[in-house]
């Protein structure tokens, strides 16, 4: 700014109508505040984000949720693709033609208890578990055909 600018401001101020000089002093509070998001845009080794705190112990994907493994020794099973009318009681029934099962359960959604359409089952026998795994997966039930695997747990 030239020194003619910085006068003409400055007698802004001391004119008895100020609505000017507010207006100069929001429009340059505007600019300064402009300049420095854009400095710190550029300038910042950050990209002007947020440091993210790192967990090094978190080696998964966020997709993938905490989940802890079964504390009676039993195996559990992930069973996916499951129709949303089935039960817990129909599931369990299928997993028991090949062995003991100590719980099913359906993941439902905690706002209207609809199923997500998976769930986990625990059976204590490994040998039982490796059979109803072959014989179930890719089964045809209630019209969706059913993946299962054993459930990997992260914790």
């Amino acid at each position: 700014m030239t020194l003619a600018c910085i006068k003409q401001a400055i007698a802004l101020f001391e004119a008895p109508n100020t609505c000017a000089a507010i207006a100069l002093s929001i429009a340059a509070f505007v600019v300064g505040a402009l300049t420095a998001l854009v400095v710190c845009k550029f300038a910042c080794p950050c990209g002007g984000k947020k440091a993210q705190p790192k967990n090094p112990a978190k080696k998964f994907d966020k997709a993938e949720k905490l989940h802890h493994a079964p504390t009676d020794g039993s195996i559990e099973i992930y069973v996916g693709n499951l129709s949303y009318d089935l039960t817990e009681d129909q599931l369990r029934k299928e997993f028991e033609a090949f062995g003991k099962v100590n719980s099913a359960r359906i993941i439902t959604n905690r706002y209207n208890n609809k199923s997500k359409g998976f769930g986990f089952v625990h059976m204590p026998n490994r040998a039982e578990v490796d059979a109803a795994i072959s014989a179930l997966n890719d089964k045809d039930l209630l019209g969706r055909k059913i993946k299962c695997n054993v459930a990997r747990n992260t914790l």
